[in-house]
């Protein structure tokens, strides 16, 4: 139960920093890389301090490059993306595409993966693919693919955070690492919004509290989670950012997004559902 807590904040976390990045977009409050650097700036700053407090000192590790490159992916990708994606379609395709790249690293990794796995994961994989059918000629391409690396680059770094020694410190020291990248990204393409107080605290909100500590709590639960469960527990995260967008950003939803929904949600049902032992 403690776990199923500890993975539920986590996943509400997740969604939020969905419904804060197009919130920011969205209304003009800030670009996209002045967002993520802004975001993942914040992020440092609350990891690092934490560390101070808990262990009263702090002291630098040497990068670990797979994982601060793979976290620079997933924050540019999906800020730059939010520009022409909803909040819950984009969460979807996300952690969709999160999904394979973990089932991906699974297989690889030899994990065990029974067929109630295969077919709760293939379910939920069919929800996305009839969501991104050709049909759907509403969707964004750039904003599609860029939506993809931020899912494959978000797939690797959790699949790298399982061998986390230290969660807090290491979540604080990929994202110190990964501010130079970040602002980098920020001078070679520049926003042309402005950037507002509103954009600002946004910015760091989703950096601070539902990166940061939210990135920091995943790397301490999912070395209990086996890969193949951590990458559908994932697809609720879609349905939260949803419902955080029809609530604050208005954002309407069809009969097809309806229909992918309940095949996502059932696939996960099926996939992470175990009977108890007699």
């Amino acid at each position: 139960m403690r776990l199923f807590i500890l993975t539920s904040i986590v996943m509400v976390a997740f969604a939020a920093n969905s419904v804060l990045n197009r919130l920011a977009l969205a209304d003009g409050e800030i670009g996209p890389s002045a967002f993520a650097t802004i975001r993942v700036i914040a992020g440092a700053v609350m990891l690092l301090a934490l560390i101070v407090v808990r262990s009263q000192k702090l002291q630098f590790s040497k990068p670990n490059y797979p994982a601060v490159l793979t976290l620079c992916a997933y924050i540019l990708g999906f800020s730059h993306a939010y520009i022409s994606l909803d909040a819950g379609f984009g969460a979807l395709l996300l952690f969709g595409a999160v999904q394979i790249t973990m089932f991906a690293g699974a297989f690889l990794q030899r994990e065990k993966l029974g067929l109630q796995k295969w077919i709760g994961a293939g379910l939920a994989f069919s929800g996305l693919v009839y969501l991104l059918s050709p049909a759907n000629a509403g969707i964004n391409p750039l904003g599609a693919g860029l939506m993809t690396v931020a899912a494959v680059g978000w797939g690797i770094y959790s699949i790298i955070g399982r061998g986390a020694a230290n969660p807090l410190k290491d979540t604080g020291m990929n994202f110190l690492y990964a501010i130079p990248l970040v602002a980098l990204a920020l001078l070679l393409f520049p926003d042309s919004s402005e950037i507002t107080s509103a954009g600002v605290i946004l910015a760091v909100i989703s950096g601070a509290i539902t990166s940061g500590l939210g990135y920091a709590l995943w790397y301490a639960i999912i070395p209990q989670l086996q890969t193949s469960t951590a990458a559908v527990a994932q697809l609720t995260v879609p349905i939260i950012a949803t419902a955080g967008g029809i609530v604050f950003l208005a954002e309407a939803i069809d009969l097809r997004f309806i229909i992918a929904t309940a095949m996502v949600l059932c696939g996960v049902a099926i996939s992470a559902y175990q009977r108890k032992p007699r």
